[in-house]
């Protein structure tokens, strides 16, 4: 579920037009005015194939054209005045607060991002993983977090928090797509990883029906668990299944050879 790798070039790109519009999934959380926030779906767009039909994953062997063509349009739905700051996700915990323009070229190794003014937008990439989005009930910070098993266990979220510099109570979450207990079947590290840290986490796995000394784990509960014990009592979202619903992209569904959604969220 490795999300980006690197970052197509948007020089010469096409002009993007009302076919290249995605359909937007928008959270559905008491954010402030001030925030802006949705997530792609693949249900319209300029991708074909296998990655129909809105794909601006560039590391997935997609045609670059169209990936280019995808980028634009979250650009064109965001608003032009600020840069997406893409990321190079690789499942730590890494959280980048400063855009630079060398990132258009190079995104830095991270798996979230915060923006405390309108200089930029964050931005991530998600194909069953959970994308976290955060802000501050006052709307003048907000944050985004790619949190698969490893993210969580690693501690992406605590450091999200951290990053956004506001006492926990003062921030409200959403939990955007991402793969359902009944569909995320992990090995016994997974489980062993969670209740080492925090033994109440065994909630949140289930005995595996398919294979003897697996489980089926609940990405959404190990968030939440994860958020409540530092103080974040506002959570929405986490009813979803990625891979269950076509209208999302699934890296387990598909057999890894997939597009992505994109996560955004902003400043206005």
């Amino acid at each position: 579920m490795h999300s980006q790798s690197c970052s197509p070039t948007l020089a010469n790109e096409p002009e993007t037009s009302s076919v290249d519009a995605p359909t937007l999934l928008l959270p559905d959380w008491p954010a402030p005015s001030t925030v802006g926030a949705f997530v792609t779906t693949r249900e319209t767009g300029p991708s074909r194939g296998d990655f129909a039909a809105f794909n601006p994953a560039a590391h997935v062997g997609d045609d670059p054209e169209s990936v280019i063509r995808c980028r634009n349009r979250l650009v064109t739905e965001i608003g032009g005045e600020r840069p997406l700051f893409w990321l190079d996700q690789v499942h730590g915990a890494r959280v980048m607060q400063n855009y630079h323009a060398a990132y258009r070229q190079q995104p830095p190794q991270a798996d979230a991002s915060v923006a405390f003014d309108r200089s930029h937008a964050c931005v991530i990439l998600t194909a069953d993983c959970l994308p976290v989005f955060l802000c501050d009930r006052q709307g003048t910070r907000v944050g985004l977090a790619h949190a698969g098993w490893r993210g969580l266990a690693g501690g992406v979220l605590e450091a999200s928090v951290a990053a956004l510099g506001v006492d926990p109570d003062e921030l409200m979450v959403w939990m955007g797509p991402a793969i359902s207990n009944a569909q995320f079947e992990v090995g016994p590290e997974v489980f062993e990883a969670f209740v080492a840290m925090q033994p109440e986490a065994e909630i949140a796995f289930e005995r595996s029906p398919y294979r003897l000394g697996h489980y089926m784990a609940d990405l959404y509960r190990l968030a939440r668990l994860r958020l409540e014990r530092i103080g974040i009592q506002q959570i929405s979202g986490g009813h979803f299944c990625t891979a269950c619903e076509s209208r999302f992209y699934s890296h387990r569904r598909d057999d890894g050879h997939t597009g992505r959604m994109a996560s955004a969220i902003w400043l206005r």
